[in-house]
């Protein structure tokens, strides 16, 4: 793809807009479909000026097929020219701080200027997964994080164990680093280190607004940042009409419940969310979770981002979207592009 075939940067109300995705499996499909999907959305999301196309960590899930990102990561960033490529986020707990240094690393010595390591303290998993991955718990996280940046600047206390050891590509070629988090404690973190935060407001919207006073109440300026820098990923899925998209929208709806419920499968259809004999306790906990996503046509869905981009006082808002169909998913971020490009 030519660099003339890339649109302005896209934004909603004065920010950028950017991408979460999980590279989500559709039942009867496969994860090489899958991650082919997600790079294919990588590529439009990048020609319709997007800023960012982060991927997540997840683990032991039959429908999402991210569990690596430094891997689809530096796949998608050579098949794009421009866009920001990182993690939303890499699971600290379950790495060696020297191993994701050297990951990212190498990620940015292949393409300068566009890689974000978005560091996570929750394992992405369940606990019988997480012993399998076996390294560090989140207790462990503040010293994984010290020393991840340390091997990314290669600066070490006196006597620290770590003075002779050196990230490789790492030290010299460090990613733009971020926080996530979806309470309180990451978010209190990347204030006293100075750190870009981002928030998962798209499954734990009741804490976006106190998370975000904590990080801007304990913000000390850094090397990296004078004053605070905040993101938060919203749901979207946006469709030709309201109607339109509230059926697409059943597809997660009962994803979500089946995971929640301890039946993680791969991503229903819409036909088959629609026919689901639920409950009305069911109905209830899938309409509490959608209240918080933006489904609607294009008027409302932008209505919805442009009053959460106020409310929240964020520097940039990234996009999650989940349905059954590819096409579907790629179909709304490309509505709400050429929606905020209207306003």
């Amino acid at each position: 793809m030519a660099d003339a075939d890339v649109s302005p940067p896209l934004t909603l109300a004065g920010v950028p807009l950017g991408v979460l995705d999980l590279a989500p499996i559709p039942d009867g499909s496969s994860a090489g479909a899958a991650l082919r999907a997600t790079t294919d959305l990588a590529r439009r999301t990048e020609a319709l000026g997007y800023s960012r196309f982060w991927v997540a960590e997840h683990h032991g899930m039959p429908g999402i097929a991210s569990s690596s990102p430094p891997v689809l990561i530096g796949h998608i960033a050579a098949a794009t020219r421009s866009i920001r490529v990182g993690s939303g986020g890499v699971m600290l707990p379950n790495h060696s701080s020297l191993v994701v240094a050297e990951q990212f690393g190498t990620l940015e010595a292949l393409h300068p200027g566009r890689i974000d390591l978005g560091i996570g303290r929750a394992p992405g998993t369940d606990q019988a997964t997480a012993r399998a991955l076996n390294h560090g718990g989140p207790d462990d996280f503040p010293q994984q994080l010290t020393d991840l940046l340390g091997f990314f600047s290669g600066q070490w206390p006196d006597n620290h164990p770590y003075q002779r050891v050196h990230a490789v590509p790492g030290e010299g070629d460090a990613p733009a680093v971020w926080l996530l988090g979806s309470s309180g404690y990451s978010a209190q973190v990347a204030g006293l280190l100075g750190l870009p935060f981002a928030f998962a407001h798209h499954f734990m919207p009741a804490n976006t607004l106190p998370a975000l006073d904590l990080y801007r109440g304990s913000f000390r300026p850094s090397a990296v940042l004078s004053a605070p820098y905040s993101m938060i990923a919203a749901g979207v899925i946006c469709a030709g009409d309201d109607d339109r998209a509230r059926f697409l929208a059943g597809s997660s709806g009962l994803s979500f419940l089946r995971l929640r419920t301890g039946r993680p499968g791969r991503v229903p259809s819409p036909q088959e969310a629609a026919a689901y004999p639920y409950s009305d306790a069911e109905r209830e906990f899938i309409a509490d979770r959608q209240s918080t996503q933006n489904i609607g046509g294009p008027e409302r869905v932008i209505e919805g981002l442009t009053a959460l981009i106020k409310q929240t006082g964020v520097d940039e808002l990234m996009i999650t979207t989940q349905t059954f169909d590819p096409a579907d998913r790629l179909r709304s971020f490309e509505l709400v592009a050429m929606a905020a490009r209207a306003r």
